[in-house]
């Protein structure tokens, strides 16, 4: 590593694979493939469905073109170290690609959270408030709120490179995953690293965390709200409507929260589980969540059924 003077900042980092298991790591990059794949074709399609199909030009629709729009940006990050790694062993990342890499991941991951709580408003909103619902939720609100979102993630996670770049680095430049992710670059320093601790826990309590939140406090008016319906089957049909957000919900926050947990307060778990919890958190929910959609929702369902008949005709 080329260092300058006192202050040691390396010139790349070394990605890891799976421990214990590098030798097999041509044979694991065939899930992965697969999973890239289904996310990217799904994701895909999900886009085209919506655009294509005028019945589904609708808030909940868009919201769902967003997260899809995430979802693709979140598996072409990862996308490019993680097979490269995997089929021709390239571990060398630069410093700077480093921080670019993990800023965009960041940045996505908060976008995908907050696009869930738009999706969870735009759910109370429908099944609480029906009939004003289109009024609420109009275009420009719902451009409006995408904008916000993006503002949002962009802004303040904007300081974390830069808190990177302070920092002197020595020792085993070797990184836990093969992505660059905060915590994992910052454990690596041999500096002070308190206000780059702070300001992460503050920043993911105060987005990711406040976002599960009011996601759980709609959920919870939701519920009140589908109680005081008359029938039994209306309740089930309102509570259908949001099965895909909720799985969805569960698939992005428990993999994130358990890798939270893992980089601060787990020392002592073994690598191969902290590897698995990473690539689950970042590589699943964009497979998953096209395919929980489509399986879930009918609209989405019978316009790509039209759509794959007029390619077939």
């Amino acid at each position: 590593w080329e260092f300058n003077g006192s202050f040691h900042q390396p010139s790349a980092f070394l990605m890891l694979g799976i421990p214990g298991l590098e030798a097999l790591h041509p044979w694991i990059s065939i899930p992965f493939c697969a999973l890239y794949l289904t996310a990217l074709l799904g994701n895909c399609m999900i886009l085209f469905v919506i655009k294509k199909t005028q019945s589904l030009h609708e808030p909940m629709y868009y919201f769902l073109c967003m997260l899809a729009v995430t979802d693709l940006g979140l598996a072409l990050c990862t996308l490019p170290t993680t097979l490269g790694l995997f089929w021709f062993n390239l571990r060398r990342i630069g410093f700077d690609a480093c921080l670019a890499q993990m800023y965009f991941i960041h940045i996505l991951s908060f976008i995908e959270s907050s696009v869930l709580l738009a999706m969870a408003f735009d759910r109370f909103i429908a099944i609480s408030r029906p009939l004003r619902h289109p009024s609420i939720l109009t275009k420009a609100t719902v451009t409006k709120i995408g904008l916000a979102i993006v503002l949002r993630g962009m802004v303040s996670l904007l300081p974390i490179p830069f808190l990177l770049k302070r920092l002197t680095y020595c020792g085993k430049m070797e990184l836990s995953h093969s992505f660059c992710f905060h915590p994992d670059i910052m454990n690596l320093a041999c500096a002070d690293i308190k206000v780059n601790v702070f300001y992460g826990m503050i920043i993911l309590l105060s987005t990711v965390g406040m976002d599960f939140i009011f996601i759980v406090l709609s959920y919870i008016l939701i519920i009140k709200t589908v109680i005081s319906l008359a029938t039994k089957e209306e309740c089930l049909k309102a509570l259908n409507t949001c099965v895909s957000h909720i799985c969805a919900v569960l698939v992005f926050f428990i993999p994130m929260i358990g890798l939270s947990m893992i980089h601060r307060f787990g020392k002592n778990v073994p690598p191969l589980v902290n590897t698995l919890v990473a690539y689950t958190y970042l590589i699943i929910p964009p497979a998953l969540n096209p395919v929980i959609y489509s399986i879930k929702s009918s609209h989405i369902r019978e316009a790509l059924l039209r759509a794959l008949r007029r390619k077939s005709g």
